[in-house]
């Protein structure tokens, strides 16, 4: 099987060294394009990226110095290896050409020999760098397909249990259907049931968002407030959490359902962190701090949760944040990590969970207190 011949660019304003090289590069199968101007071979850049650039320093008008580096300031040609080909052999000539950006530099008189050598070491290379690539995209598509996986195991599990608990009470009612007291204790852990589905279907819909959101301007004071209620709606028993909030009054933006969202996912993980047989206090700091942020994005809010439960589980330490990893052998659980840290990326911030010095874990969640200056982050 054929495989296309490797496109070399030899450019020099000087046309018998061009036929030089392009017969001895003939002859090795590849293909040669030839160019006699600094200008036109930026043209033929432009018309079909070559693997490997020859270029000729001393040029008239525009010399090889000032091609590459255009070459080097623009993102589409920036990785194509220029060779530098010129008479001068000082060693300032040669660091001039290699801080503009070339893989290497050859002195004329031109040994063919040489130059062979030294094009066939760079097309090793280009295609070493090629190769990597397809097996760096290859692996974020197993990644990819390994994630899918995990969540489409994950749902089918947790349904398949939840439609289980559905139709066991089902059948109960339709068993008991003259005893009132007993339908209605049985349709109430049906619903349920059923809220514990829709919540998974609620997170498998926050996880595969990834536009930007639309952002309001919102008081910390009011997220950590709105969380709180909804954090003591979720909890079986009351848990007071103490807050150290300086900075209340701040206005961020965010989209505030997201961002109560994953806040409120930490406090339930910090409650849960004690243990279903824990009967004690489960105390819960939450304090509030701002930094710089170090990418010049502008100041950023940071919440640490922290508890003084069990702390993170060793066996899952590693892969806490992937979808349904869980310590807990309930039902339906094990999403909330990954949707919490999902939200804050896609609202430009990050979720990270530690260890507590003294026991317990912490929970850091950053966000930019003004969102409208940033772009739109990768998922």
């Amino acid at each position: 099987m054929s495989t296309t011949p490797a496109r070399i660019l030899v450019v020099d304003d000087q046309a018998v060294n061009v036929r030089l090289l392009k017969s001895a590069l003939q002859k090795e199968g590849l293909l040669v394009i030839p160019a006699y101007s600094g200008q036109q071979a930026l043209d033929l850049v432009e018309q079909a990226p070559p693997e490997l650039i020859l270029l000729d320093v001393m040029m008239p008008e525009m010399d090889g110095l000032e091609v590459c580096g255009r070459l080097q300031a623009d993102g589409r040609y920036k990785n194509i290896p220029v060779i530098f080909f010129t008479g001068r052999s000082s060693k300032e000539g040669r660091l001039a050409g290699l801080r503009a950006g070339a893989v290497d530099y050859i002195t004329k008189p031109i040994d063919l020999d040489e130059t062979l050598a030294r094009v066939r070491t760079q097309l090793r290379m280009v295609q070493m760098n090629r190769e990597m690539l397809d097996l760096q995209r290859r692996l974020e598509e197993s990644r990819h397909a390994a994630s899918i996986g995990a969540i489409t195991q994950g749902i089918a599990h947790n349904l398949n249990n939840l439609l289980g608990v559905v139709i066991g009470y089902l059948e109960l009612i339709k068993a008991k259907p003259d005893c009132p007291d007993r339908v209605l204790a049985n349709a109430e852990k049906l619903d349920h049931a059923v809220q514990r589905i829709v919540g998974i279907i609620r997170q498998l819909t926050t996880l595969v968002v990834k536009s930007r959101q639309p952002t309001s301007a919102v008081t910390l004071n009011e997220i950590i407030r709105k969380t709180l209620r909804r954090f003591a709606g979720l909890t079986p028993s009351a848990c007071p959490v103490e807050v150290d909030n300086p900075h209340g009054d701040l206005n961020i933006h965010t989209h505030v359902e997201m961002f109560e969202d994953a806040l409120c996912k930490i406090l339930v993980n910090a409650y849960e962190s004690y243990g279903e047989g824990h009967t004690g206090p489960r105390p819960i700091n939450l304090s509030v701090t701002l930094r710089k942020s170090p990418r010049a994005e502008g100041r950023m809010v940071v919440l640490k949760v922290e508890d003084h439960g069990r702390g993170l589980d060793p066996q899952i330490r590693d892969h806490m944040f992937e979808p349904f990893i869980s310590s807990k052998n309930t039902v339906g659980v094990g999403m909330g990590l990954t949707v919490a840290r999902h939200c804050l990326r896609n609202l430009g911030g990050d979720l990270t969970l530690e260890n507590r010095p003294g026991g317990g874990a912490t929970a850091t969640l950053i966000h930019p207190i003004d969102r409208r200056r940033r772009a739109t982050p990768s998922t």
